[in-house]
């Protein structure tokens, strides 16, 4: 038997959010990048029948983020581990994945591209 494993990733999913510390962050909120990087179980209805019910439906991370990414948050490290957690709970076939969550211009003071967060989360 073959078995397969595949890393599928949905990149820079554009949101706009309330995310920060200060009440400026979350009231005139800002754009965030996201970035899900899941590394998948593919069983053989996906590899060789070109069925989907056989790995992970990306569709369903962008449903994720914009769930997620919905509710307000101090911390995008809170935000990244809802993501990440919903991800693994919704999406059997993934065993770990890998949010990143970038913030153009913080109000950090000095010029920037901006922030980010990586975190990465593994199905026990």
């Amino acid at each position: 038997m073959v078995n397969c494993k595949c890393e599928i990733a949905v990149n820079r999913i554009k949101v706009y959010a309330r995310h920060g510390v200060s009440p400026q962050e979350r009231t005139v909120g800002a754009d965030f990048f996201v970035t899900v990087s899941a590394l998948v179980d593919v069983d053989a209805s996906a590899w060789r029948d070109d069925q989907l019910d056989g790995t992970a439906d990306y569709s369903r991370f962008v449903s994720i983020v914009r769930k997620e990414m919905a509710v307000p948050s101090n911390l995008l490290e809170h935000v990244a581990a809802r993501i990440a957690s919903s991800v693994l709970a919704e999406c059997p076939s993934v065993q770990k994945v890998s949010i990143t969550i970038e913030k153009e211009n913080p109000p950090l003071g000095v010029l920037c591209d901006g922030v980010s967060v990586k975190l990465e989360q593994t199905r026990e």
